[in-house]
C-alpha cells in the first residue's frame, strides 16, 4: 500500500546524479497505522483508516478512545481509497512505513495551504490597480468598477477581495527523490502545500 501521512519539514536542494540542482521538500513521513478497515457491505465503500503522530488521551474524545483501544492515541485520523480495493493481506494494527516508497516513485501530494488572511485583489487576483497619474489619489491598489450594471447585485465569481489561502491542495507529477527509512524522512521534488508542520497525505501513483 503506497500510501503514508506525514508533516512537512523544509525546502532544500538536492543534487542528482547527473549533477542538476532540483528544488526539494523534506517530509517527516510515518510510521502510520491501520486502525479500521471500512468494507463495502458495512460502510459503503473500501477505505483503509490510518492513525499518525501522538496526542494526549486527554485531548481525545472518547468514543475515539474506545475505538482505537491498544492501537493508541493518534493526533490525525485519514482515510484512504485504493483504486484496486483494499489488499486482502492488510489488517488492523499493521504499520505502514516510508519503506513502502523508493527513489523514482511518482506521488501525489495534498496539503492545507498556507492562510494569508482578507486580501486584496492585487495579492488575491493580480490586478494591476489604478493609474498612478491623472489626478488619481488613493487607487493604487483599488479593484475598480466590478460591472455590476445589469443585474444589479454582485454577480456569483467576481473577482473581489476576500479570504485567501487556507485551501486543500493537490499536487501531482512529484517524484521521490531520496528515501530515509532510519529517520523516516522523505524527500519529494518540487514545493508543497503548507507551512512547517502541515500533516501531508503522500499517495503513491503506482
Amino acid at each position: 500500500m503506497k500510501f503514508i501521512l506525514a508533516t512537512k519539514q523544509e525546502m532544500t536542494q538536492y543534487f542528482s546524479e547527473d549533477g542538476k540542482c532540483v528544488a526539494a521538500t523534506l517530509l517527516s513521513a510515518g510510521p502510520v497505522t491501520v486502525t479500521k478497515l471500512l468494507t463495502k457491505e458495512k460502510d459503503g465503500y473500501e477505505a483503509v483508516q490510518l492513525g499518525f503522530g501522538t496526542q494526549l488521551p486527554k485531548r481525545v474524545a472518547k468514543p475515539q478512545l474506545g475505538a482505537l483501544k491498544e492501537l493508541g492515541t493518534f493526533k490525525f485520523i485519514r482515510e484512504y481509497r485504493p483504486k484496486a480495493g483494499v489488499d486482502a493481506d492488510i489488517k488492523v494494527g499493521d504499520k505502514v512505513t516510508v519503506e513502502a516508497f523508493a527513489a523514482g516513485d511518482a506521488v501525489e501530494i495534498s496539503g492545507v495551504s498556507k492562510g494569508k488572511g482578507f486580501q486584496g485583489v492585487v495579492k488575491r487576483h493580480g490586478f494591476r490597480g489604478g493609474q498612478r497619474t491623472h489626478g488619481q489619489k488613493h487607487s493604487e491598489r483599488e479593484p475598480g468598477s466590478i460591472g455590476a450594471t445589469g443585474p444589479q447585485r454582485v454577480v456569483a465569481g467576481t473577482r473581489m477581495a476576500g479570504r485567501m489561502g487556507s485551501d486543500r491542495v493537490t499536487v501531482k507529477g512529484l517524484k521521490v527523490l531520496a528515501v530515509d527509512t532510519t529517520n523516516n524522512l522523505l524527500l519529494v521534488s518540487g514545493a508543497i502545500p503548507g507551512r512547517r508542520g502541515t500533516l501531508i497525505e503522500i499517495k503513491g501513483n503506482a
